[in-house]
């Protein structure tokens, strides 16, 4: 593995020195002997920067961001981010999902650098690369301590997460939303629980997750989702896009964004080796759908995005109110079934 070339190739973010962001000596590999955490390795490294620029070619509406973690146990098999495994000569592929780099003095790291009179105060951007709220952050608590350091610098920030470990630091978020802004947004690209099983493995399912969406907007934090991604052929039919929508805004999500799948350098081999498997029959419609690039044709992205939109405004998602989403009414039957206890936040 390599470890002492990692360095800010833009010069370092403010209060940054060094040009490496770890080195060897700063490596320590550990694995717990537990279910949730068998048959993967962590590498607890001793950062010496968290606040990361977003490089200007980036579709990215944010410049920084900060990822206390790389490689994701999520597992997702369309993971755009695969491919930064590999600057660590690690396997993009199971290697990815059970490789996991932690950067254990994150927080710590993060509270200089705000501090720093060479920082401006931007907005920073989580869970842009890998799930901050992975299955890790159970076991290591890194963002109780960067969301203290935002927080007390009264820096604005925003977590994307499709987990559901979120609440635990609903009160931390709560503190911060009163003194900056704060934004907080799920990823439910759909509600398929066949499709859910198969292409995102470590996550909680997509109704946990949507109890995330209602449960930050019950305490006063307005949550988006982004509606991503969305999987051509396998998750596209009118009536997946129309359940995922009416569901997210049975939520009472702020908004919906929907991101078609893209597929990039090392997150493309690991994707169409696992729908040679299970989908062969798809392999040449996505070669032909992919064969421009990354992402899919302008006019198939046009396309759902119109379709998602028209969902949301008829389910009442959208700027009415500033903000504030109008849930729709929760059909009786569903109604019935929350009366029989509280929904416990797990990973399946």
């Amino acid at each position: 593995m390599r470890w002492d070339h990692l360095s800010d190739r833009d010069g370092g973010p403010a209060g940054s020195t060094d040009g490496a962001l770890f080195g060897t000596d700063a490596v320590t590999t550990r694995t717990f002997d537990t279910p949730e955490f068998r048959g993967i390795t962590f590498h607890e490294v001793r950062a010496r920067s968290v606040l990361n620029r977003v490089p200007g070619a980036s579709r990215m509406p944010f410049e920084w961001t900060v990822n206390p973690y790389r490689g994701c146990t999520h597992a997702c098999v369309y993971c755009f981010a695969r491919k930064t495994h590999g600057y660590l000569d690690l396997d993009t592929g199971l290697g990815f999902d059970s490789q996991i780099v932690v950067k254990t003095n994150a927080a710590e790291v993060l509270r200089r650098q705000l501090a720093s009179p060479r920082w401006q105060g931007a907005h920073v951007a989580m869970g842009t690369n890998v799930d901050c709220y992975q299955r890790a952050e159970g076991r290591y608590r890194l963002m109780p301590g960067i969301l203290a350091a935002l927080r007390d610098r009264a820096n604005p920030f925003s977590v994307l997460t499709k987990g559901t470990l979120v609440l635990r630091d609903l009160e931390l978020l709560r503190q911060a939303n009163e003194v900056t802004e704060v934004g907080v947004c799920v990823s439910v690209g759909f509600t398929d629980e066949e499709l859910w099983r198969t292409v995102e493995p470590g996550t909680p399912a997509p109704e946990r997750r949507l109890d995330v969406v209602r449960t930050l907007g019950d305490h006063g934090i307005g949550c988006g989702v982004l509606m991503a991604p969305v999987i051509p052929f396998l998750g596209d039919r009118p009536e997946q896009l129309r359940a995922t929508v009416r569901a997210i805004a049975e939520a009472g999500a702020t908004s919906v964004t929907p991101l078609v799948l893209h597929l990039r350098p090392g997150a493309r081999e690991w994707f169409f080796s696992w729908l040679r498997r299970l989908h062969p029959e798809l392999v040449g419609r996505y070669e032909r759908l992919y064969a421009d690039g990354a992402y899919a044709p302008t006019w198939y992205q046009r396309r759902i995005t119109r379709y998602v939109h028209e969902l949301a405004a008829e389910y009442g998602i959208g700027p009415a109110g500033r903000g504030a989403a109008r849930r729709v009414p929760v059909p009786e039957h569903h109604a019935h079934a929350r009366e029989d206890g509280p929904t416990q936040l797990t990973l399946l």
